[in-house]
């Protein structure tokens, strides 16, 4: 199984922010991608998540386009946004259930799922809490548990590590490498990028709207002509010819 992404275009009012831009993820994968802000990334995600429509290119799922049926490719989906997006006027256990509503699942099914989860993260004792008793990490780690309690096999998450705490991070870490165990292909965004040069399986470097370079850390080193370099390193020389061109 596979994500493809080929020849993708896309921006706003028929500007383009991002252009030709090729790759694929398989299933098992950790891909994290990289660039400066207004490089592209977030353009890239929304095209990918259909809230952009591609103005040339395809995004497919095993062959399956977002225009081709709507609803089986966005139940694939699972999506982490770097700002939390919660109902003020629902608990975090109505949280959940919302989220079996929109992927069609039982919600003791969901709730059932959601336990070990809320556990690690200590949230299960907040079950019948608001978004606004919730610190920016609390709203972070129930964006999370929403995405994972799904059956999506796609997960994106942009700016995952974006008010965790340390032992959050490295529990997060932790379920990423299990997901991905398990068969699930993840796509993320980061600018911390200590956190997965030994996490992600390969890399996208994006440079004003079209991909600069990408593989594993030994195809990024050869493509920049920087052998033992470390992804800081390697994401700096990239900023720099930027900033130079």
């Amino acid at each position: 199984m596979t994500i493809r992404v080929a020849g993708l275009a896309s921006g706003y009012r028929q500007v383009p922010v991002i252009q030709d831009i090729n790759f694929q993820i398989e299933w098992g994968q950790i891909v994290a991608l990289i660039g400066l802000n207004g490089a592209g990334k977030s353009t890239l995600l929304k095209t990918i998540l259909g809230l952009l429509k591609p103005q040339a290119g395809t995004v497919t799922l095993d062959g399956l386009s977002l225009q081709q049926n709507h609803q089986a490719f966005a139940s694939q989906l699972a999506y982490v946004p770097e700002t939390p997006i919660l109902y003020e006027t629902l608990t975090l256990r109505e949280h959940l259930e919302l989220t079996a509503l929109g992927y069609g699942l039982d919600p003791a099914v969901v709730m059932d799922r959601a336990q070990p989860l809320l556990k690690l993260f200590r949230l299960d004792k907040q079950l019948d809490w608001f978004p606004t008793h919730f610190s920016k990490g609390m709203k972070q780690k129930v964006m999370i548990v929403c995405a994972l309690v799904s059956d999506a096999k796609f997960l994106i998450i942009d700016e995952p590590f974006l008010g965790l705490d340390p032992l959050a991070i490295q529990q997060f870490k932790d379920i990423l490498q299990a997901r991905a165990q398990a068969g699930c292909a993840i796509l993320l965004t980061t600018h911390v990028l200590g956190l997965v040069e030994n996490l992600a399986d390969s890399y996208l470097m994006m440079q004003a709207g079209r991909l600069y370079a990408q593989g594993t850390l030994e195809d990024l080193q050869e493509a920049l002509e920087a052998p033992g370099a470390s992804l800081d390193q390697l994401y700096i020389q990239m900023a720099s010819r930027e900033v130079t061109a």
